[in-house]
Parts: structure tokens; C-alpha cells; sequence
């Protein structure tokens, strides 16, 4: 799906190396292999008619990414379309996000259906206003991970994030991975219950406030 969306809209130079690229606010679009990833974990929650969160979305590449898997057509049950929600803290991005949208037919159809919408606010509160989600992406890492998020998720559903923590023996996962920064596959399943894994070590910069000034 990846192929359908064209980085040059959302990365300013060297679009299609597979390295982390900066988009200006001390933040940076993720190398392809990353959304490559992350859209690998969270598939089976990606079927048309579903609905995403997808927090630190930035540039808005992978949010874009994201719409189209989740819009391809209709689901099983006649839903139409499905739908994407990206959020990020600072304003200019948000706002770049949108503009990048715009640069082809299909991000501006997106917008104008409100299958995607960009919203500025502090990710690490979700977005309650549309929850529950059957994914959330996490583009950012966080020092835990969030409840608020985890209360957002669909049951079932599933959770792709980066986790900066120390060692969590509750967390290991088969790898027997300790501490540092890894992504953390979080599974909400029918009954409500929560299940965690480390999956790889990674480097993502932190989830934080709005700058000021």
C-alpha cells in the first residue's frame, strides 16, 4: 500500500532513502522500514472499515499510508470506507501534514471525507473523541506505556509503540529481551485483557510537550 503514496509529498530530501529524515520541528519522517514494520504488526487491524489512531503522525505519511489500507472498500459488512486520525503536538506539523495530504487527488478526497483527519493535541492522551480504535501507531517513545492509550483501544485490538523503560520482566516476550527503547506489540483481546511484547530494539525520539516559545 506503501506504493500507492508517494514520500517525495512528505519528505523534503532524499525521500526514498531508507533512513529517518528530518521534516523541521526537531522531528523526522521514519525510515520506510519503520512504517514498513509498523504496518506489518498491526495488519490484521488494518481491514477496510477500521479505525486508526495514529499518534505522532508528523509529515502524515504513514497516516496517508494507513487510510488506504483501511479504505480500500468496503468491509465484509457493508461499512463504508473506515478511517484514520492523526495527531500531533505541534501546530506546524499538523498543519504540513495536511498540506502534504493535499498534493494528490486521493489525500485530498481523504480530508474532504474526513477518513483522515490531523488533530493538534498531546498524543499521549489519545483521542478519545473517536475512540475505540482497532490499531494505534505510536511514532514517538514513551517512558511507559500509556493506560489512556491501552482504555482507547478496540477489543480486540492492537497496539504498535515504542517503549523507553527499564528492565520488565513482564514484558520480555519470547526474545528475553531486557531494558532500553523497543517496540512494544500491546494486544487488547475480546475479554478486555492486555497482553505485551518486546519485539525489537529500536531508536525513536521521546514523546514530549509542545515546545514553547
Amino acid at each position: 500500500m506503501s506504493l500507492k503514496v508517494d514520500r517525495a509529498h512528505y519528505a523534503p530530501s532524499r525521500p526514498y532513502s531508507d533512513s529517518p529524515q528530518p521534516i523541521g520541528h526537531d522531528a523526522t519522517i521514519s525510515a520506510p522500514h519503520m512504517h514498513g514494520h509498523a504496518c506489518e504488526y498491526l495488519i490484521d487491524y488494518l481491514k477496510p472499515g477500521q479505525r486508526v489512531l495514529d499518534i505522532g503522525s508528523g509529515s502524515g505519511y504513514l497516516t496517508h499510508v494507513l487510510a488506504n489500507l483501511v479504505t480500500e472498500s468496503p468491509s465484509s459488512d457493508g461499512h463504508p470506507g473506515g478511517q484514520v486520525v492523526g495527531i500531533d503536538h505541534i501546530p506546524e506539523l499538523v498543519d504540513m501534514a495536511r498540506n502534504n495530504m493535499r498534493k494528490s487527488d486521493q489525500g485530498r478526497k481523504f480530508l474532504k471525507s474526513s477518513q483522515v483527519k490531523f488533530i493538534t493535541a498531546d498524543g499521549r492522551l489519545g483521542w478519545k473523541e473517536e475512540a475505540p480504535y482497532d490499531a494505534i501507531h505510536v511514532g514517538a517513545a514513551a517512558k511507559e506505556l500509556p493506560s489512556v492509550l491501552v482504555d482507547q483501544l478496540r477489543a480486540p485490538g492492537r497496539m504498535f509503540i515504542p517503549v523507553d523503560t527499564e528492565d520488565d520482566d513482564s514484558s520480555l516476550g519470547a526474545l528475553g529481551l531486557g531494558g532500553g527503547q523497543y517496540i512494544w506489540v500491546v494486544d487488547k483481546k475480546e475479554d478486555g485483557s492486555v497482553h505485551k511484547e518486546k519485539v525489537f530494539q529500536v531508536s525513536y525520539v521521546p514523546l514530549t510537550d509542545a515546545p514553547r516559545g
